[in-house]
């Protein structure tokens, strides 16, 4: 039989039952996109700023109303929120890595009890570390240099241990920093002066420095002013709260010791290291402590030691040590730089000045030297609870006797921008120049979009800042400014170690695990930023400590900025909401269908005993 031809009317019935399929597929699919990005439970600011376009004022200094309700992941009535109480008064100032009832229980031997002891699960506090009375907002920077108040830190011991020293004075209500130190009484910056007539500190060669046993950190502090960036670190209580007051200073500081376990640094890592009167055995156990600094200094990279034993002849009688013992103690020194083919540029009153070659073909001897057993290179960056060995560790492979081992960087700040010479070489697998650049162009784009949500970022309110993932170091190298720094943490879980990349930025960074406490006091950023750490380490360890770890670090009123995706910040919110923090959950800069969002918050005002103030 033969089939009847298609009538009209039959085509046309056809082709609007395509379009009609075709158009329901479309509305489901946008509809199912709309729901995943968690615009379609009722996110007000979310509808805001899809109104309004590309513009993210609507929260322009996070100060955020209690009465919003409705958003992206809130809470529903059925669910019970989880209210975490304040912790006792007494924990005030606790550090859970660093704490001194568990010190004292571990051996004093080469400074173990002061390394870190972390808690153990059973051990953890589940409640919210709370501010001293009268606790207030430190002073903007520049003035923060100066002055602390007393309240953050009511703490006078060093007003009296270090007052001929210049290092602290308590003037009513604040402590005042004249510079001092217990090398430079007359003050850091005329200290600063002699070495900068030996170190090129001021053309932006020298950027990254180490202070070891820093005390109150005024050495970094007065190096701000240079456009030098330095990471300072003491142990806990050794004097009382001396990272602490630098901290509250606004200087980049962290709780440390050189004891048995490497520095947390990545190799090749500081322009300048610098030991003013640390109290560190430099030449004890083999010359290890030297070794540890040999491996984090930048090759070129100069090393500065003032006070014992150097000028020992003239003041052996001052420090009441014999003679005999300080000169063995210099001459073990020596000995040690020239293993490390460290050259003596500098020796005048107390100030000794060290530099590292820029490779190591000038020092080829030392092959053939017994005393002088070489690292695997490849372990030269695995140093998380790694034990200290008095190895060197060896040079990279250069190809004439003027390259510089790993790459010449540039002067800071053309360096911030330029190829880092790890990427350039291929240094780190999967991270091309292409990814590198487009990476920072992402992170342009990322920081445009929180100054719209939050204009207070770049006007001083913000100086202490921590990148809990810092990848590359783009976030901190777009907010790059003379009223902040970053604090950019390597995860150790991380599947890219990439900080070496952000020292060779001319940025500072750590390694550290987040399902640990940092080394650090309570109070010390004012602004914490995590881009996908609560993805990286949701299968690692309870989210619940990392967060309360964040409050524990936050400033009362500072600020976090979360970047991850929409159903671990659903989770993420869930908590905070027991934490007396007020939260918002904004769009993607790109839009509402983006699954990745943004959750802002601010942390609650309230102190010992006192009641709570929200952000209004």
């Amino acid at each position: 039989m033969a089939l009847k031809p298609n009538s009209p009317d039959g085509r046309t019935r056809s082709w609007v039952q395509i379009f009609i399929v075709f158009g329901l597929c479309c509305f489901f699919y946008i509809l199912g996109a709309w729901q995943r990005s968690g615009f379609g439970k009722g996110d007000s600011i979310a509808l805001e700023i899809t109104k309004h376009g590309a513009d993210c004022n609507i929260i322009p200094s996070l100060n955020f109303e209690t009465h919003h309700a409705g958003e992206v992941g809130n809470v529903g009535e059925s669910e019970k929120i989880k209210s975490f109480q304040p912790c006792p008064p007494r924990y005030v100032d606790y550090t859970p890595c660093q704490d001194q009832k568990r010190a004292m229980t571990f051996p004093r031997d080469n400074m173990i009890y002061r390394e870190r002891h972390c808690p153990r699960e059973e051990e953890k506090l589940h409640c919210l570390v709370p501010a001293p009375t009268g606790y207030v907002t430190p002073f903007p920077w520049p003035k923060s240099r100066d002055y602390v108040p007393y309240a953050n830190a009511p703490y006078k011991a060093l007003t009296v241990e270090k007052a001929i020293q210049n290092w602290i004075q308590y003037e009513g209500n604040v402590f005042r920093f004249p510079g001092g130190g217990t090398q430079f009484p007359q003050g850091a910056d005329k200290y600063i002066d002699q070495l900068a007539a030996v170190i090129p500190i001021t053309n932006g060669t020298v950027r990254t420095a180490l202070d070891t046993g820093c005390g109150v950190a005024s050495w970094g502090a007065y190096l701000w002013s240079r456009n030098v960036l330095t990471m300072s670190f003491a142990p806990r209580d050794s004097h009382e709260a001396q990272v602490q007051f630098a901290l509250e200073r606004g200087v980049p500081a962290v709780i440390g010791v050189l004891g048995t376990i490497k520095m947390p640094y990545p190799s090749r890592a500081f322009d300048m290291a610098h030991c003013s009167r640390c109290l560190i055995p430099w030449g004890a156990n083999d010359g290890m402590y030297l070794k540890e600094v040999d491996r984090v200094l930048r090759p070129g990279g100069y090393w500065v030691l003032s006070g014992p034993p150097i000028n020992w002849r003239n003041n052996y009688k001052a420090w009441q040590r014999p003679k005999e013992e300080l000169e063995e103690e210099q001459q073990k020194i020596e000995d040690v730089a020239k293993l490390l083919c460290w050259e003596k540029k500098h020796e005048k009153g107390e100030i000794a000045i060290w530099q590292k070659r820029v490779n190591d073909e000038s020092c080829r001897g030392r092959e053939d030297d017994s005393q002088a057993k070489f690292c695997k290179a490849e372990e030269a960056n695995d140093v998380w609870y790694k034990k200290m060995d008095v190895c060197v560790t060896p040079y990279p492979d250069v190809s004439s006797s003027g390259e510089v081992a790993g790459g010449e960087l540039k002067p800071f700040p053309e360096r911030l921008f330029a190829v880092p010479p790890r990427i350039a070489s291929g240094s780190v697998p999967g991270i091309s120049v292409e990814t590198y650049e487009e990476d920072n162009n992402i992170w342009k784009k990322h920081v445009n979009a929180y100054k719209k949500i939050n204009r207070l970022i770049d006007s001083g309110r913000y100086r202490n800042i921590l990148d809990m993932n810092a990848g590359l170091g783009g976030f901190a190298a777009a907010l790059n400014s003379p009223k902040l720094w970053v604090m950019n943490v390597m995860p150790t879980i991380a599947e890219k170690d990439t900080l070496g990349v952000i020292y060779e930025r001319g940025l500072i960074g750590i390694y550290h695990d987040w399902c640990e406490a940092f080394s650090t006091y309570p109070r010390t950023y004012d602004l914490i930023h995590a881009h996908g750490l609560f993805s990286l380490y949701k299968d690692k360890c309870n989210l619940e400590d990392i967060l309360l770890e964040m409050d524990r670090i936050l400033r009362p009123e500072g600020a976090v900025i979360f970047r991850d995706e929409v159903d671990v910040l659903i989770k993420v919110k869930k908590i905070t909401a027991g934490m007396r923090w007020d939260t918002k959950m904004v769009d993607h800069e790109d839009g509402p269908l983006v699954p990745e969002k943004v959750l802002v918050a601010v942390k609650q005002y309230w102190t010992v005993g006192g009641n709570t103030t929200s952000a209004q």
